[in-house]
């Protein structure tokens, strides 16, 4: 542990909150640059609403968001028209602080007039969300799921889903939200920090009862009556990378800004926490997406008043010590060396029992020995010699490690995802044309260029209204507050502005096709032009 850092180079940096050491030139982070910031309330509700305009069939995992301050008119106005449309629907809200985390501030609303409309909600902005009021109750409580997912790779995108996680259970029997009951907190919200400072919280020792459970025994509760599992992991699989698909072009920004192209740097990866709650129809639902998902695999118990003692949790260390232990197994830089070792050492070996075998029968015992000695070592997967492996004869010892608890989901399901990723493209563009390499803004020169080099402009749409479409999505997205470290077009308004030239475009299609065709013009564009500048 280093805790002012370390200068010395590392295999491994496992940074403790986020990505904060620009002196790493080799190696691999256990953070992405942006991340936290990517995964906010705000910046994930707004990422997600692209993708729900874009397809919204495919996101609608996602509860209807508004984010406040700056929405609230808006927020304000469809509710009335929704109940006007429909006077039976009663719906409950949820309102949720943009930088909360472990419950904090989180409260339930039944109308937007009963928005805490303090001093907090200028200098704290909050998502405010349709609140699920069906959730699926298991042994009459709600509870919701932490699936921890690892982004191992940004480009090329791979993402490994754990096979198990944990199931987080409120302490008090669910109703459907009242007047009476919105501010009962341990039946309303699943957090494990609010749950566990109440009498009915339960520690068990088991992994399938207490106020703490794994995944995989509410799965098979869920498979004992009847219900259909298979589907239920495909599911969450599909709002896994579709959530992961939303993120990367933000990230992309982010990452291009701390570790430039073309200089030295880490490569990064990291585990991220899903919180997602099963509906009674067993549909998953989003809740948010954790940077730092709590690794502790033990909780405090007082012993006396004032006394505590840090006591095991078996379902946490179950879920937890696995997830850790193969995300080093997939990071570790050892293994291609050690993998490029054992194919070498198999074609060695194998052609050599084969020689010799063929040369003498009467060294076809000392052959089996080596053979079982090859496959002791690769099933090892270690580098220890062959003369540490045990004698022909010998009970083959289990492998060192168990079998791995993450599943790849990406690349290996992309043909069903890839056409989702529209905004990665529009990123792309966006990165092309920022123009100083460590920004995360575009400034007024970069958007003209972008504009001229993919000819967007004409008679009907001049550069006087390519300035002006500029200057009027910027300021308003500098005014939410965004950021103010430096000026420029943000990826989001960069993303606004390109819808808008879409629509203005291709004004028949629907804002899919309309997108997709501008990029395909986009590119096919400076292409054109690269080829040109080549020759």
């Amino acid at each position: 542990q280093f805790p002012f850092g370390r200068r010395l180079p590392c295999d491994i940096y496992w940074h403790g909150v986020s990505f904060h050491d620009n002196n790493i030139f080799s190696g691999q982070v256990n953070k992405f640059p942006g991340m936290m910031e990517t995964v906010r309330k705000i910046t994930l509700s707004r990422a997600m609403r692209t993708m729900q305009d874009l397809f919204p069939l495919e996101y609608n995992f996602y509860p209807r968001s508004w984010i406040l301050p700056e929405e609230l008119p808006l927020f304000v106005a469809e509710v009335r028209m929704m109940k006007d449309r429909n006077p039976s629907w009663k719906p409950t809200f949820i309102v949720k602080p943009d930088g909360g985390c472990q419950g904090d501030g989180i409260y339930l609303i039944k109308d937007p007039s009963d928005i805490r409309l303090t001093g907090s909600i200028q200098s704290r902005p909050a998502v405010v969300q349709e609140y699920i009021c069906k959730p699926l109750l298991v042994d009459k409580l709600k509870f919701d799921i932490r699936l921890y997912v690892l982004l191992k790779s940004l480009e090329p995108l791979e993402i490994y889903i754990a096979k198990d996680g944990l199931s987080r259970f409120c302490t008090e029997p669910y109703q459907e939200p009242t007047l009476k009951n919105l501010h009962q907190v341990f039946m309303h919200l699943t957090n494990y920090s609010l749950n566990i400072h109440s009498g009915n919280f339960i520690h068990s020792a088991s992994v399938n009862t207490g106020s703490k459970r794994t995944f995989s025994s509410i799965l098979c509760r869920l498979s004992s009556r009847g219900a259909d599992v298979k589907k239920l992991w495909s599911d969450i699989i599909s709002l896994v990378i579709k959530t992961i698909i939303a993120l990367t072009p933000e990230l992309k920004v982010y990452y291009q800004s701390d570790i430039p192209a073309g200089k030295p740097g880490p490569t990064c990866f990291q585990i991220l926490g899903f919180d997602i709650l099963l509906m009674k129809n067993l549909k998953p639902i989003l809740l948010e997406v954790n940077a730092n998902p709590s690794m502790r695999i033990e909780h405090e118990q007082e012993l006396s008043p004032g006394v505590f003692e840090n006591v095991p949790s078996p379902v946490d260390e179950e879920v937890k010590v696995a997830v850790i232990r193969d995300t080093l197994r997939l990071v570790d830089p050892q293994k291609k060396k050690r993998k490029d070792t054992q194919d070498s050492f198999l074609r060695v070996v194998s052609a050599f029992c084969i020689m010799w075998s063929m040369k003498d029968k009467q060294h076809k015992h000392h052959s089996l020995k080596l053979s079982l000695k090859l496959k002791f070592y690769l099933k090892l997967g270690s580098c220890q010699s062959v003369e540490q492996a045990p004698e022909a004869g010998e009970e083959l010892p289990e492998a060192a490690l168990p079998s791995p608890c993450l599943k790849q989901v990406f690349p290996k399901y992309a043909k069903h995802f890839s056409y989702l990723r529209l905004v990665d493209r529009v990123a792309a563009l966006f990165i092309r044309f920022l123009g100083v390499k460590g920004t995360t803004k575009l400034g007024p020169t970069g958007f003209r260029t972008f504009i001229r080099n993919c000819k967007l402009s004409n008679s009907n749409f001049s550069m006087a209204a390519v300035d002006i479409l500029y200057i009027d999505i910027t300021r308003r997205w500098n005014s939410m507050g965004i950021d103010h470290k430096e000026s420029g077009m943000c990826l989001q308004a960069f993303v606004e502005a390109f819808f808008c030239l879409a629509q203005r475009k291709y004004k028949s299609l629907p804002l899919h096709d309309q997108v997709a065709s501008l990029i395909e013009l986009c590119e096919c564009r400076l292409a054109a032009l690269h080829g040109k500048r080549l020759v």
